[in-house]
This record gives structure tokens, sequence and C-alpha cells, in this order.
């Protein structure tokens, strides 16, 4: 297989049925891909980015969606592998009051992860891997794929970055930090929720004593999403940086726009750009994306963000 990415994501692509009213009254529903890894790929791509994901998907009728879906946005899917089980699946539904969310997530196709699915050798030529704490919680398998993965990265230096994107829907806290602590020790690059992450696993709330809690584990880069302080807190060489959101005033739909801004983050650091430029440019990034309804469809590309840098 010849290769030519930079970055390799491990993860979990799924099933995306949206419907513009609630589920009650819908009698339709419109089919999408997605998924928090899927979501911060398809943003990689976009921008230039040549990226491979990882992972299994379900023989079930939905495969082949997934897979051209994927090609379509100039992902290689090579790496990817079919399997018996289903593939996990998510409802949203919008509605002026409220947004309804519902997850099918059991003995999905992704529970089948194992470390046989992103070679020592394909590691080596990489230039980034990433994944998150939802990848870790979906098996034993998947879980050691993340962290043997982070150790191959780390032993042919190669730059590692995770989220552990803590969701109370379907992850327990406790095992979330277990995620956390025992990848840690190769990991570059982290990026926490100050609300989800820092407080809610760790009980910490200081920006300060957050980030010198990873730098002392080693961390080089830390980046902290705050919706509190309307901004990211990057944390690089013993300096914290602060960079204000994106035209927030303008969003109208913030779904999964810290995956987009892990992706903008993630292309801007295998390019060349410095971790405080890196968080400027993913903050247009994202902050475009939420200008707009959906996860991945309003995800901008390359030429409408460096537009948008020089305004």
């Amino acid at each position: 297989m010849d290769q030519k990415t930079d970055i390799a994501i491990i993860g979990e692509c799924l099933i995306e049925l949206t419907s513009n009213g609630s589920l009650a009254e819908s009698s339709t529903l419109n089919k999408y891909f997605g998924g928090d890894t899927v979501t911060t790929a398809v943003a990689v791509s976009r921008l230039g980015g040549s990226i491979a994901y990882v992972t299994k998907v379900g023989n079930d009728g939905f495969s082949e969606f997934i897979l051209s879906s994927l090609q379509k946005e100039n992902i290689d899917t090579s790496l990817i592998k079919t399997n018996d089980e289903q593939n996990g699946m998510y409802i949203i539904a919008n509605t002026q009051n409220k947004k309804e969310l519902l997850y099918y997530k059991r003995k999905t196709a992704a529970t089948k992860l194992s470390i046989e699915d992103l070679p020592e050798g394909y590691i080596k030529n990489l230039k980034l891997v990433y994944s998150t704490g939802i990848v870790q919680s979906l098996s034993a398998g998947s879980r050691e794929l993340v962290r043997e993965s982070f150790k191959t990265a780390r032993e042919n230096e190669v730059l590692t970055a995770y989220d552990p994107n803590y969701t109370s829907c379907f992850m327990n806290s406790n095992d979330t930090r277990e995620f956390l602590e025992e990848i840690v020790d190769y990991t570059d690059i982290i990026f926490l929720s100050l609300k989800s992450d820092a407080i809610r696993l760790y009980e910490i709330d200081s920006i300060e004593q957050v980030m010198k809690r990873f730098w002392d584990k080693g961390v080089k880069i830390v980046v902290i999403k705050s919706h509190i302080d309307n901004g990211y807190y990057t944390g690089y060489n013993g300096t914290i940086n602060f960079t204000e959101f994106y035209n927030s005033a303008k969003a109208v739909d913030i779904t999964a726009s810290g995956d987009v801004f892990n992706g903008g983050f993630l292309y801007a650091i295998t390019n060349g750009y410095m971790p405080f430029e890196a968080t400027k440019f993913a903050s247009v990034v994202s902050g475009l994306q939420t200008q707009n309804y959906g996860a991945i469809q309003p995800i901008p590309y390359l030429k409408t963000v460096m537009e948008n840098l020089r305004t």
C-alpha cells in the first residue's frame, strides 16, 4: 500500500438521521454520516490535509454509504475493514425550544477494533495520530488500539493528539479519567473542555492549574475551550495565550464545533503553524462552521478560512 497520508484518525463513523421538527411529529428523517472523529477528519480534509480514517464498518446496508461519503471527502479509507456487526446511529431533532438527541451504539462494528487495524509500519510514516475518549469507550480492543498506537507514535517521534470528549450520554466519568491517564504519557497535544473535561472529570476550574497538571505529565500543547470566557486558552512552552471564539455572535448551531476546531488545529500544526497561530486558525474554521445548521455540512474549505483570516 502506498502511503501518502500525514494524519491518521482512529474512530467510529455513525449514521446520522435528522429532523427539522420533533420526533413525535416528523414523518421523514434526512440521512447523513457523522461522529466526533469523523467530523474532525472531514475538517482536516476540507482544509487540504491528507488523512486516513481507521475504523470498522458494519455490513448492514449502510456500509457503502459510509465508505463513499468518506471517499467523497477525500479521506483515505484503505485501512477501514467491514464486519457483520451493525453501524452505530444517532438521531437529532431540531425544534425551536430544544434539541432531541438519541444514540444507538450497542455492539457496533467499531467495537471490534484491535491493534491490528493501524500497523506499526504505517504509523512510522505519519506526522500525527489522533483519537478520543469516546473511541476508547467502545471496547477493550478499541482502547488497546488507541493506547498502543499512541505509544508507537511516541517511540517514532510522530505527534499524538487527544480529546477526552467526555459526554454523560454514554460515558462514565471514572472510566474517562482512566482512559486519559493511560495515554497521557504518550500525548503531545490535548484538547479539553473547561466544563465537560476539566471541571467534571477533575473538579478543576482554574486554567492555570489545568495547564500545569498536563504540562507536568509531559503534554506539550494544551488547548482549553471555555464557553464561560467565550474562547480558547492555549498553553505552550510555559506560556498561556487566549483566543476569542470567532464570530460567536453569528453562531446558530454549535453542534460538533469542538470537533471541527480540533480538525482545524491538527491541519494547522501539521502544516507549519505554531501553536498560538494554530488556535487562531482553528477558531476561524470552527466559527464559520457554527454559522449554519448541522455538524459536517457547514464545515468550511481552506479558501473561505483564509479569506476570513485576512478580514
